[in-house]
């Protein structure tokens, strides 16, 4: 059963820029074409190979021409297949160690250019000021406009010390904005702990991969150590664009009951109809080795608050919409992502140096839920500012992006798209807010999302988003408010009998 694990990987937002993705890899192709060849197609290609070799104006390399065939059939399916060339291929390989040379951004394509879904915190397109929706229009001298998503890709790759240029049109400003960065191998530092306040713990995960859940329980094992007390703790997973498969089980594993079902998935070959429950065949990287298993019992049942936004996605999506289901968990902020199908990496023979990143299953939560072109609804809306989110409105989710799939579930998940006046209005107010806020580090005191959900651990009253964004599932706030209130108020019923 562990060895099928190995097949299925799950890629976040965009395809590889130096962008925080991870997977795990097939060793070879599984299985040739399920059904003959349609002849009269293969004939037109060969054809047309034919035509381009002898008419047209220059030479062109036999083996460029097939490989950007393929790269152009794959990417012609979903937003997050493609085909990875040798480097692309051994680039994507280092990244599941949570180590890759880029810029640091994850990418995907809008009108023709390259937008950014988010920048990679520390990263050197983070520090340089790259915002998630920007849009690139040159990298170096060359337009974008014209270039696939995996040939824009190439040429933002190079040598750690390289540099790089980076013309990007942002929403708010009239002139296009100059950035010169330089490449760096980026180590992404998968886990951030600390006690935020006395008996209150923070864990933020900022990407999925293979050491996540090691790490993770390394960093909870030293929390416990020093507050042996623990009174509630918040699992951070806000722009967190996911990762492995294994890392999400594994994190869902440390707070679920033992074998609960974590996440299962369904496609057209066998492998991808799986079950994925918390035991550690299912998320250790060492056979016969459990990092969970020096984890306090009282990690089972610590109230807990999970923090997600719209920079939500794939495993992270996994995680909250487990610990959703169970009731474990609160969850907590604006609607998810929505990516919820799974790519496998299969290696391509005949010398396995190249591979397809193929969607080969949906992946649903323990009760059932798709997620695709959804999200995951918070259980109490939070807007990132006491004011609101002056970004709810313009990001985009996994049901903006071109050919995305379906949600099988629910055909009506999909959220209606915004009106250009709307998205003008929205661009206004949202140039209006962000000059009265400054940036703020995710886990600071001025991190007002953290402070509802330590308010929420404490039976606080928590100050709930005042307007839904753009494609949020309806969620009935007022009550959700009332019953939190009903239960603080049970909770001070409470100490005033022990007080007695």
């Amino acid at each position: 059963m562990g060895s099928k694990l190995k097949n299925i990987g799950l890629i976040s937002l965009g395809v590889v820029a130096g962008i925080a993705a991870s997977v795990q890899f097939d060793a070879v192709a599984q299985k040739s074409a399920a059904a003959p060849l349609p002849l009269e197609e293969v004939r037109q290609l060969a054809d047309v190979f034919g035509l381009i070799k002898s008419d047209y104006v220059e030479q062109v390399d036999d083996k460029k021409l097939l490989s950007e065939a393929i790269a152009g059939m794959v990417a012609s399916l979903d937003p997050h297949s493609s085909y990875l060339d040798k480097k692309g291929y051994k680039d994507l390989q280092e990244m599941t160690q949570g180590k890759f040379v880029g810029v640091g951004i994850e990418i995907g394509m809008e009108d023709g250019y390259v937008k950014v879904i988010s920048p990679i915190e520390d990263s050197p397109a983070y520090r340089a000021g790259i915002k998630a929706g920007d849009l690139i229009t040159r990298i170096d001298a060359t337009p974008v406009k014209g270039l696939t998503l995996d040939q824009a890709m190439k040429r933002m790759r190079g040598e750690a010390n390289t540099k790089i240029k980076l013309t990007v049109a942002r929403k708010d400003e009239d002139k296009p904005l100059i950035f010169n960065i330089v490449r760096q191998e980026i180590r992404v530092q998968s886990v951030k702990a600390k006690m935020v306040e006395p008996g209150y713990g923070w864990i933020r995960i900022t990407q999925f991969q293979e050491p996540t859940v090691a790490d993770m329980a390394k960093k909870i094992a030293a929390m416990y150590a020093e507050n042996p007390n623990m009174k509630g703790l918040v699992l951070d997973l806000r722009n967190d664009p996911g990762g492995v498969l294994p890392g999400a089980i594994g994190v869902s594993a440390a707070f679920l009951p033992k074998d609960s079902v974590v996440v299962t998935t369904n496609g057209q070959i066998p492998s991808s109809k799986m079950s994925f429950t918390a035991k550690p065949e299912f998320y250790a990287v060492a056979p016969g080795q459990d990092p969970l298993a020096k984890l306090p019992e009282a990690l089972k049942k610590i109230p807990m608050v999970v923090l997600i936004n719209t920079g939500s996605a794939s495993a992270s999506e996994i995680v909250a919409g487990a610990l959703q289901d169970y009731k474990r968990a609160t969850i907590m902020g604006t609607q998810s992502f929505g990516k919820g199908s799974v790519q496998s990496v299969i290696a391509l023979p005949p010398d396995r140096k190249t591979a397809v990143k193929l969607t080969t299953a949906r992946y649903y939560t323990p009760s059932g839920r798709s997620i695709q072109a959804k999200g995951i609804t918070p259980d109490l809306a939070v807007d990132e500012y006491a004011d609101g989110d002056i970004l709810k409105n313009l990001r985009i989710r996994e049901a903006d992006l071109t050919k995305h799939l379906t949600n099988d579930k629910d055909k009506d998940a999909e959220p209606a798209a915004a009106s250009k006046v709307d998205e003008e209005e929205e661009e206004k107010k949202a140039v209006a807010l962000s000059k009265k806020h400054k940036p703020y580090e995710y886990g600071s005191k001025e991190d007002f999302q953290l402070t509802q959900a330590l308010n929420h651990l404490k039976g606080l009253p928590v100050q709930l988003a005042k307007a839904k964004a753009k494609g949020d599932v309806e969620a009935d706030n007022d009550d959700k408010d009332s019953n939190k209130k009903d239960d603080a108020d049970d909770k001070k019923d409470d100490k005033t009998d022990d007080k007695k």
